[in-house]
Order: C-alpha cells, then structure tokens, then sequence
C-alpha cells in the first residue's frame, strides 16, 4: 500500500483541460495507475496552459504527474485499434470529448463494455450527453455564467465578475473523482462497469447553492453583495494599515460577539438585531464601520494576532509567495518539492489529503510527450518493434 489505497487500479486518462486531468491526478496521487494519452503531434492543450519556464510548462508538472504518457491519435483506425487493446488492461476510461465524438471514432462505450465489461467510463461534457445543449462547446466560464456564481459574484453595482481561475472545472475534476470511486463501488456488486454522465455545469451549480430551491419557494433571487454576506456580518475584506488585507467570518454567534468585543463595540451586541445572522447583515454598514476603522489602525500581522488571542476567525488574503512562506503550509506540508528530470526540484500542491494507513503520494512529475509509448506498446502490449515503428512512421503514435 506504499502507493496509495488504489494501487494495483488502472486508468486511462483521454481528457484534456482541465476536469478530466484534475480527477486523473487525484487518482494518481492515490496510488492508481495512470496512461495520460495524448495527440502525438498536438499533444494535450494543457501542455500550453499558464506559465512555462525555458519552454517547460509549469502546470503540465502538476496537473500531468504520477501519469505515464503515451502519444496516439485515437481518430485513426489504427491508432483507436491499438486503444481498444489498451482498454482491455484498464479499470476506469475519463474522457471529455464532445458527445459522439468516441462513438464516430469507434470508440464508444458499446465497442469498449464488449470487450472490457467492467470498466468503468467517466463522460465530462459542458452540459452532459443528453439534452438541448449537449453538443455545444462547453468550457468552464460558461458553467461559471450559467450556475448562478458570477450573477452573485462582484460588487453590488458592479457587472457579474468570472474567477481569474479554472473553478468549474476544478470543482468538476474533484467531484469525477468521487464519481469514479463510487461507479468503482457500484462495478464490486453487479460485476459491470458503470457510465458516468458528469456536466461541468451541475457541480459547480451545487456550490453556489440553494438558489432555484429559494426561486422556487419565495419567488426571489440572490444578488451581487461584493465581500459582504447576506448570512451573517461582520463579513468582509478589511485593509491593515501596512497594506494587508485580512477576511473575517462570523457564522457562529459566539465568534460575532467576540469580534464587537475585541474592536471596542461591545454595546451592539445587546441590540435585538444582533442576536440572528441575517438581521446583523442587513446592519452590515454599521458593523464593517466599526470593524474596518480597527483594522485600518493596525498591521495585517498584529490584526491576526489580536483576533487569535480572543478566538475569533480571520485570516490574511494571501498571494502565492504568501502560501510558500506561510509556517502551517510548511510545517503541514500542503506544498512539497517534487525532483523534476528537466527542471530539478519543483513546489507544487501535495496530494490533496491525508489518510493514515495508505497515504498516497507523488511518484513523479508530469512528462515530456510519448516518454512511455515504447515500453507500455512494446513491453506491456506486446506490439512487434516494427508494428510500433511502422505506427511512428504515420504519426499514429509518438
């Protein structure tokens, strides 16, 4: 159990940006198995994505490590002959072409249950396989738009605002994740593998709420409140007199009145409004302004201490240098140096949670194009050297 709780599991990763390659990785990090297939010419699109470092993708490190690649056009007759023999040897398939795509290629997942029964195939789409929208583009700004997140994100007389990041498909790739363990569970019992229908749409829709439910019953919707909640308050963003930023929270009714305490208001907490989450959000303007003006007379570094030593929660608005340097981050190890063949010691994101008996771990980093193609063909396959070459030959691999 070196490896993880799913070594011995594995798993082909055909999908591309960025939920597909998110779930793989988190299956990886635990111990599976996983074959990264790429174009053998294009490669895949997130070798191009963020920042590159002399020509090296820096996400490609992360998002692609403890995944062998194998460069092969699965749009070739012989390119998708020899995935269908790689099929044979897999226990999970996660694709996010459009829907049709690996049907047209000969790929779908009649071809593939007849000869793999149990593996399980995990479809990520923009809007799901079935229905109206299935065959549009779909990318994770759209689900973004559409799943209530920018309408209520933003300031209050500002235009609805997009996350500078992959947040849909981030979300997706951890919920294909839990997906693909439960299908895995559902195959233990029929002997089957399952289908796996996953939207980028649906699951950010579920962070953002019970909006529709809200609709539904009262015949409102939310609205665009900047840092503010409309839960509780005090709850914002406040500037330290050195620059800083700190966010505070106060879900809990202990935590709010300890807040008022510490910055010298202790009398609203007797005013009847006080008492209820939602009344102290619409008395918002009053609290932020007793709360801001004592933040702003301090530094980002004495405002955390103060609300450490009373036991109420803030925390400071990080950048990335921040998170590095961060004591908790270090001494939990939530980031990690992992040695890189072309880049040598690389920080990234460490496996994305800890379990006691069967941790898992980072094997190795993301890989250069085709690095693994001769010896899963040659060695595992069992494809004669100049069948392999021949394919080479017509770029049908790489």
């Amino acid at each position: 159990m070196e490896d993880g709780p799913l070594t011995g599991l594995r798993v082909l990763d055909v999908s591309t940006i960025l939920a597909g390659p998110l779930c793989c990785q988190i299956l990886g990090d635990q111990g599976a198995e996983v074959i990264k297939i790429e174009h053998p010419v294009a490669g895949d699109g997130m070798r191009g994505h963020g920042p590159s470092k002399e020509g090296v993708a820096l996400w490609w490190k992360e998002i692609s490590r403890n995944k062998r690649t194998v460069g092969l056009s699965l749009s070739d007759p012989a390119g998708a002959e020899v995935f269908l023999r790689l099929a044979e040897t897999a226990d999970v398939l996660v694709e996010n072409f459009r829907p049709g795509t690996l049907e047209r290629w000969g790929l779908g997942p009649d071809v593939l249950h007849r000869i793999n029964p149990r593996l399980v195939i995990v479809r990520i789409t923009g809007f799901g396989q079935q229905g109206p929208y299935a065959a549009r583009p779909g990318f994770g700004t759209l689900a973004e738009v559409m799943s209530g997140f920018a309408h209520l994100t933003g300031e209050a007389d500002g235009p609805p605002t997009l996350p500078a990041f992959g947040l849909a498909d981030s979300i997706c790739g951890i919920a294909a994740s839990s997906a693909t363990m439960m299908a895995l569970w559902s195959r233990e019992k029929s002997g089957r593998g399952e289908i796996v229908d996953l939207s980028l749409l649906e699951p950010i829709m579920t962070a953002v709420g019970p909006g529709p439910t809200v609709y539904d019953q009262l015949g409102t919707v939310g609205r665009r409140q900047g840092n503010r909640s409309a839960n509780n308050a005090p709850r914002n963003a406040y500037r330290c007199q050195d620059g800083g930023w700190v966010a505070i929270s106060t879900s809990a009714q202990s935590i709010a009145e300890r807040v008022m305490t510490l910055v010298g208001h202790p009398e609203v907490i007797a005013e009847p409004w006080f008492a209820s989450g939602r009344e102290r959000a619409e008395h918002a303007e009053l609290l932020d302004s007793y709360v801001g003006s004592w933040i702003a007379a301090r530094t980002r570094d004495e405002v955390i201490r103060e609300f450490e030593r009373v036991g109420a929660a803030a925390a400071p608005v990080y950048s990335a240098r921040d998170l590095t340097e961060d004591p908790h981050v270090r001494a939990t190890e939530m980031l990690t140096r992992v040695e890189d063949d072309e880049l040598g010691p690389v920080l990234m994101h460490n496996v994305m949670w800890r379990m006691s008996g069967a941790p898992g771990r980072i094997r190795f980093t993301g890989r250069r194009l085709g690095a693994d193609t001769d010896e899963i063909l040659l060695h595992e396959l069992g494809l004669g050297a100049e069948t392999v070459a021949d394919l080479r030959a017509k770029r049908v691999i790489a």
